[in-house]
Parts: structure tokens; sequence; C-alpha cells
């Protein structure tokens, strides 16, 4: 009698899944990234698209509701004006959100290109762009953006980060500075000056992926920081004006009042201290992730 043959398959090996949470970096895995990471992403959704979170009018004004609390409709009540003043604070995210991120931008530009050269090339490019750079870093930023912003007749988002953008590059551009100074010398790129390679092929391949990992973790470190200046100066009277709706202004607004309505200091200052602390934590954690010597130095 003929042997049976087994016909069932032959058993396989699991299949191992991947995905894109397993293959992140552990910081950028953590609870607190995760939720900073969300936090950051909602602020940016309600500066590009504030009707997502509110449909009401932030100029749309009642005088009989004047400094009103909460009510039906209006979770964070009146302000000064009888204005719904969640949508108030809703829509003052968008000037913070996007000064701070121009501002970060455009710094980061300045600072990649001018710091790659001082670096690279040395000699008089170094000289002539660090002076110009310890020229600006002398000057205490908040107090020369105040000086040069009494300047405008008219103060707008642009107007306060291009002040901004002129006092805050050299911090960035003396980080590039120092990253590139350390990799110019390394073997592989003398072995590229070697073998032919341009001035720009070799900062382009070479030089510039591995020095701008660290300048990126520092600019993502200053977002937070650059929205708390813009605030700090709209407060002071020296930033942006009425009537755009910022929450610099909405807490310049609410010193005089907080005592009879708090709720006018509280929300704004909230949403303020969120932004700053989500980007900030976002910073970090992209700092030990790409750079974990760095911080563990």
């Amino acid at each position: 009698m003929a042997d049976r043959t087994d016909l069932s398959p032959a058993p396989t090996a699991p299949r191992r899944r991947f995905t894109l949470v397993g293959r992140l970096p552990k910081p950028l895995r953590a609870p607190l990234f995760v939720v900073a990471a969300l936090i950051a992403a909602g602020y940016v959704l309600m500066a590009v698209w504030p009707s997502l979170f509110t449909s009401a009018d932030p100029m749309h004004c009642e005088l009989r509701l004047s400094g009103a609390g909460p009510a039906p409709g209006h979770p964070f009540g009146f302000d000064m004006q009888g204005c719904d003043y969640f949508a108030n604070v809703v829509h003052g995210a968008r000037p913070s959100i996007a000064i701070g991120l121009i501002v970060t931008v455009a710094t980061f530009a300045i600072a990649a290109v001018l710091g790659a050269l001082a670096g690279y090339f040395g000699g008089v490019v170094d000289g002539v762009v660090s002076r110009i750079a310890d020229v600006v870093f002398g000057l205490p930023m908040i107090i020369a953006a105040i000086v040069v912003l009494n300047l405008f007749e008219e103060r707008t988002v642009w107007t306060v980060s291009l002040v901004l953008i002129v006092f805050s590059w050299p911090g960035g551009m003396r980080y590039m500075r120092g990253s590139v100074l350390k990799i110019r010398n390394l073997e592989y790129v003398q072995a590229a000056r070697v073998l032919g390679g341009s001035h720009l092929r070799i900062m382009g391949t070479h030089i510039a992926p591995n020095a701008l990992t660290s300048l990126i973790v520092l600019k993502t470190l200053e977002i937070g920081g650059i929205i708390a200046a813009e605030a700090a100066l709209t407060f002071l009277g020296i930033g942006l004006q009425p009537p755009a709706i910022s929450w610099g202004l909405q807490l310049s607004t609410a010193q005089a009042q907080w005592q009879a309505s708090p709720h006018l200091l509280i929300y704004p200052a909230l949403f303020l201290t969120g932004a700053v602390l989500a980007f900030v934590v976002l910073g970090d954690s992209l700092r030990e992730s790409l750079d974990p010597k760095g911080r563990k130095s």
C-alpha cells in the first residue's frame, strides 16, 4: 500500500511586522514626545485653519456682554468689548505661530549658509562673518528689537519677524560654524579634496548633511523662545498692534482688568505656555534622538 503524501503546507516562520513607530528612535516614541507633537500639531492647525476650532467671529462684539464669564456656546466668556473670547484666543494662535516659524526658518537658512562658509573657508571669510555675528550677538535681543520696532509706524507679522531675524541669527551661525570646523578636517573630507572635489560639492555632499543635524535641533528648540519673545514685545506695546489678534495683545489688555475678569489673563497665558512648552519638548526629544552624545556631555 502506497504511503500517503502529506499535502499540508509546510510551516513558515511568522512574518515580522514593521511599523513606523517601531522604527523611530526611542526618544521619539516616548509618551511625552508624542503628547508634545500632538499639541504642537494642534497649534499649527489652529493657526492655519481656526474655523476648525470655532465658528464664532472674533470681531463680532456686544458691549452688553463686556467682561462676562463663560456662557453656553462661549466657554471662555467675553472680553471687554463683548467679543467671544474663545474665538479671540483661537485666532490669536496665527500670528504667534507664524512669527515663530518664519523667524526659525529664516534664521536657519542664514545660520546654515554663513556658518558653513565661515567654518569651511576660515581666514578672512571667517573673520568677517564672526565679527559681524559678535556685534549682533552683543546686543540684548529684546532691547534692540524694542529700539528698532519703535522706528516703524505700523508693526505687522512681517515687521516683527524681520526684526527678530536680524537679532537672532548669530547663535545658530556659531553653532553651525563649530560643527563645520569639526568635520572639515576629517579623513573622508580630506579624501574628497584629494580626489578633486569642488568646494561646493564637498560642502553639499560631505559637510552639510552632518553639520545640519545639530542646527535643526537647535532651531526646533528656539521656536518656543521666538513665540515667547513676540508675546513679550507685544505685551510691552512694541510688537503687533490692533486690530491684529494675538496672545500678547490679549495679555496686555488683560493686565488692567485681571482682578475683575481673571479669565482675560488665564486663557491666553495657558495657550501661550502650552505652545512654548510643546516646541521645547519637541526640540529636546530631537536632540536626544539625533545627538545623544551631545546631550550626555
